[in-house]
């Protein structure tokens, strides 16, 4: 029996809603819930008093991203090589939120907490907090994670990823990259970060070189390695290789497994050893050599009938054909490819080069001309050698060598003269035969021509994971603030978990038949907010009355918390 009761304390009537039943016999009070006065019940039946305040929570990309976390077991791989005793967060706690972090929007470690705070992973990690997220507690526990210990926590990881998503090995891509850092000339504690030809430009400050096997399959990250900037990457890829195939066989768990993958890879690391490694472990292949290294081949016209056009949709305006030829010490295959794609962006690049090399030389030979009339006497007079070493640099570009000719020539003065004519027949030569060509080698001799051509083309697939761990604004590398060894091997560790667990959560997606961008999925996902509204105490009540609510969700968003299974009933009230 349910029942509104009325009760006098201090002068005033408050009401309870209560139930009563028998209970041995009597009649007993089962539960009664507080009303409060008539104003209250009143203000209830109106809707209510208003929350105080709210507060708002990223909850769609964190919670996302930490139940791929859950699913590689990133924790309890990290805890069962590095385990601590059970106080506080754990060493693979630490590693997960930095991850994660890494995924979202990174942060540096002293703004870790800052970041952590307003993300409802809150509820995941009941050990967290401002004092616990500082940089200095962070590194205690990197620290403890060796060098050795960051490669065998990656490959348990893999392992336990690679069964259970059946992750497709049939064809891996390989290359390297560097970052550059701002790591002082000076530090003696730092023996990875050092100077060589950086991929951006910045040749004038340290880096670190970072290579990386990645799966066509939803560019799942396989396996990486971090090492000195100034290595050469021909010299780097023996080495990767060796503890790629040791890996694979890890992964496979049968060496019948390994000759079915295919390595694809760019041409900077061919060289006669590294193709030697690749016959002595019977690795199958498909790479690229230069065109001036065939120039045999590279000099066939473009409209020569020995091309056949392909068939394939994805090579639409494509065209090719295949010889046999010893190359670094074997008889191989090479595909001989021409895109019209291609041709259409080299012969742009080429007007292009063209166009600013003869206003150098434009704008040299006018300084000549006004020095011999007397408009310039000052300074030095040019020589014959400083005037070609400035026409040197001005047809640095590929192919200009051939295309402008320059003479320079000293006159009675003493002062150099400069000539140059475009040579159009060059141009024309150069236009049907050189581009838009490649020429591709491969250990597929059971492939056709189509098959090899688009395997080799799937290298953009690591170009654009490189692109992506770059970009400034969704990017997992930088910032970088570390400068020692054992720090950035660990912070490569968690930069590269954040992109197998941005990879497995976009391989379902896709997989759903939802096609999306990654940058459109990161902005759909981390766009659904989690406000929790804070209410006035009620009578008696020792905290605020909190309630959670997700913000409103667009189809796509519906579509996407259905496919990584993001659930309502998971959103519990924070703090």
């Amino acid at each position: 029996m349910e029942r509104l009761e009325a009760k006098k304390i201090s002068g005033r009537t408050y009401y309870y809603y209560s139930e009563w039943a028998w209970v041995n016999g009597k009649c007993r009070r089962v539960w009664q819930k507080y009303l409060g006065t008539l104003e209250n019940i009143a203000k209830a039946v109106d809707g209510g008093p208003p929350p105080l305040y709210a507060e708002i929570f990223q909850w769609g990309l964190p919670i996302a991203l930490w139940k791929e976390c859950c699913l590689a077991k990133v924790i309890e791989e990290t805890d069962k090589l590095c385990p601590k005793r059970n106080q506080g967060l754990g060493v693979g706690e630490y590693l997960t939120i930095a991850a994660i972090n890494r995924a979202i929007c990174p942060n540096s470690k002293r703004s870790m907490w800052e970041w952590f705070s307003q993300t409802a992973l809150l509820r995941h990690f009941y050990h967290a907090s401002k004092a616990a997220l500082t940089s200095q507690r962070f590194w205690d526990h990197m620290d403890k994670i060796s060098s050795d210990a960051a490669s065998s926590i990656w490959k348990n990881i893999l392992k336990g990823v690679a069964k259970r998503e059946e992750i497709d090995l049939s064809s891996v891509s390989y290359d390297g990259t560097n970052f550059y850092t701002f790591i002082d000339t000076f530090n003696v504690h730092c023996e990875i970060a050092k100077r060589g030809k950086n991929k951006q430009g910045r040749n004038n400050l340290r880096q670190i070189s970072y290579a990386l096997f990645c799966s066509e399959d939803s560019h799942v990250p396989l396996f990486y390695d971090i090492y000195e900037g100034n290595r050469n990457d021909a010299k780097q890829f023996p080495l990767m290789l060796k503890k790629f195939h040791g890996f694979l066989n890890e992964l496979s768990g049968e060496d019948c497994a390994v000759p079915q993958t295919t390595l694809i890879f760019d041409k900077g690391n061919n060289s006669a050893k590294n193709f030697g490694l690749l016959d002595s472990l019977e690795l199958n292949f498909v790479g690229s050599v230069k065109l001036d290294e065939h120039k045999d081949l590279a000099r066939i016209p473009n409209d020569d009938p020995v091309f056949k056009a392909c068939e394939a949709v994805e090579l639409e305006g494509t065209k090719a054909f295949r010889v046999k030829k010893e190359v670094y010490g074997r008889e191989r295959i090479l595909v001989v490819s021409y895109n019209q794609n291609l041709f259409n962006a080299q012969w742009l690049t080429l007007q292009n080069d063209i166009s600013k090399a003869i206003e150098k030389l434009s704008l040299l030979r006018q300084k000549l001309e006004d020095r011999v009339n007397g408009v310039i006497t000052r300074g030095k007079v040019p020589t014959l050698e400083s005037v070609k070493k400035q026409c040197t640099s001005a047809l640095g570009r590929q192919h200009l060598k051939r295309i402008i000719i320059v003479t320079v020539s000293k006159g009675p003065d003493d002062i150099p003269r400069l000539n140059y004519t475009i040579d159009t027949d060059a141009v024309h030569k150069l236009s049907n035969t050189y581009l838009g060509k490649n020429i591709i080698i491969t250990s597929r001799e059971d492939w056709d021509n189509e098959k090899i051509i688009i395997a080799y083309r799937s290298q953009f697939i690591i170009e654009g994971v490189f692109k992506e761990m770059k970009d400034r604004s969704t990017g997992s590398w930088w910032p970088m603030y570390h400068w020692t060894d054992s720090k950035i091997r660990v912070h490569g560790l968690y930069c590269t978990i954040a992109l197998l667990i941005r990879a497995l959560m976009f391989r379902r997606i896709r997989g759903a038949g939802l096609h999306l961008s990654m940058k459109r999925v990161l902005s759909e996902l981390d766009a659904i907010r989690e406000v929790v509204n804070i209410y006035p105490r009620k009578r008696r009540q020792k905290t605020e009355r909190k309630q959670a609510v997700l913000t409103k969700t667009s189809e796509v968003q519906q579509q996407l918390m259905s496919i990584l299974m993001l659930k309502k009933e998971e959103n519990g009230v924070l703090g």
